[in-house]
């Protein structure tokens, strides 16, 4: 007999009771109100108490004394066939996603992110935790971005998104970009401006400071709507003032926004308004030659690049047992090659291209396991890293566990696979090379 599956979320979300605020269900309420109440699949709910009263079977006191309690368990199936009445099975629909929307907000807090390649990174996600605290209840959160994201910046706590937009060579000239940030600062007055304390933000966060005519709470590591906090004197002591109006926030000390998603609506100011600043410090002007005539990214060798900073990383482990396919893989995927401290102490990959705690701890992007069980020491250098691929033939694998994707096959029959795809991919006239048979071995 199939039974309908049972959504737990969906249940409790058919409980909720509308009311701004703290989320309240009603738990007691019947979705069909003049029916036994029903389970998801149809089957009526059990009530013990209906079931023992229909057994109760009536007797006579015997010489004064009371009558005995008496049940027929016989008919306990008859009991729950006459309470049982047809009911449709309940319908639980999902509720909706809520958004948080601050149409009228008392103040503003501005969040100005880095957003690499048009990304928010975990500490521009950080950045907007703290303007969410700052901001508390009744006051947006806005988000400045220097071009356009490629994903909404709701759900990371941003009521307003402003991007300032790309002329030349506008990102990569610093005074023009402060002098972009000073202009929505004048335009929107926020009470706050929350910049991440990084090699760019925090330069721009000085330039900025300096620009209005105010000083800057450097480096905050706890944050709230009455008072931040910064480590002094070599961090023997701690600093402590009120929220002022421009801040950088340190990486990894403040929890990003996990609650509610906002809004995260679009705003226009277009033109930006470059005005001159009283202080005497320059402002780029929309006519002004732009002090970067030209920007060329210039791309690393994936193959020379320290581990510590590749973006793709593919390893080695001991299930792999050719390493010229293994290194002919991981050129055609323009990755930075890797390997497990047993390959490594094996001597088949250099110490420096170690993955692991023993080794280098990695902050990449993918991470690519080739054959690789996943030791502990081996997974806390790959903790960091966005998303985890694995090839392994063992289902129960640690590093399989890990994954986002795996593939439970030999790694000596992957790596041909992936090299014949990536080949006809590159040229489909050319027909990828046959897989070689696997080596004995568990590949792991």
């Amino acid at each position: 007999m199939a039974r309908q599956r049972r959504d737990p979320r969906a249940e409790r979300a058919s409980h909720r009771v509308a009311a701004a605020g703290r989320p309240r269900y009603d738990l007691g309420q019947n979705p069909d109100p003049g029916q036994i109440a029903a389970a998801p699949s149809g089957r009526p709910r059990r009530d013990p108490r209906a079931e023992r009263a229909a057994q109760s079977v009536a007797t006579t006191p015997v010489s004064g004394r009371p009558a005995r309690q008496r049940f027929d368990r016989t008919q306990r199936n008859a009991a729950v066939a006459a309470a049982a009445t047809p009911t449709k099975p309940a319908a639980f629909a999902a509720a909706p996603p809520e958004v948080r929307v601050i149409a009228d907000p008392a103040f503003l807090v501005m969040a100005v992110v880095d957003a690499p390649g048009g990304t928010l990174s975990d500490h521009d996600r950080q950045v907007l935790g703290a303007a969410r605290l700052i901001a508390d209840a009744g006051a947006a959160a806005v988000l400045l971005a220097a071009g356009p994201l490629d994903a909404p910046a709701g759900p990371a706590g941003a009521d307003r998104v402003v991007t300032l937009g790309n002329r030349g060579g506008f990102l990569h000239d610093p005074d023009a970009r402060a002098a972009a940030i000073v202009a929505v600062v004048e335009a929107l007055s926020p009470r706050h401006v929350l910049f991440p304390d990084s090699i760019d933000g925090g330069d721009l966060a000085r330039r900025v400071a300096a620009a209005c005519g105010a000083w800057l709470f450097a480096g905050a590591e706890q944050v709230g709507a009455r008072v931040v906090v910064r480590p002094a004197r070599a961090g023997r002591k701690e600093q402590r003032s009120r929220p002022p109006r421009f801040l950088s926030i340190a990486a990894d000390a403040v929890a990003p926004h996990s609650g509610v998603a906002h809004e995260g609506r679009a705003v226009s100011l277009d033109p930006i308004p470059f005005r001159s600043n009283r202080s005497g410090i320059p402002r780029c002007r929309p006519d002004a030659e732009p002090a970067v005539l030209s920007v060329e990214t210039i791309p690393a060798d994936p193959a020379t690049v320290a581990l510590s900073e590749a973006a793709f990383v593919v390893s080695a482990g001991n299930g792999v047992r050719d390493f010229d396919l293994f290194h002919a893989l991981v050129a055609a995927l323009h990755a930075t090659p890797g390997a497990s401290r047993v390959v490594c102490d094996a001597g088949l990959m250099p110490r420096a291209a170690q993955v692991g705690a023993s080794g280098t701890v990695l902050d990449a992007d993918c991470y690519f396991a080739l054959g690789i069980a996943g030791a502990p020491q081996h997974l806390q250098g790959v903790a960091r890293c966005r998303h985890v691929v694995a090839v392994n033939t063992d289902l129960h694998a640690a590093m399989i566990e890990r994954a986002e994707l795996a593939i439970i096959q030999d790694a000596q029959l992957v790596m041909p696979a992936l090299l014949a795809l990536l080949a006809r991919e590159a040229d489909p006239r050319r027909a990828g090379p046959a897989a070689p048979a696997a080596a004995e071995g568990d590949g792991r």
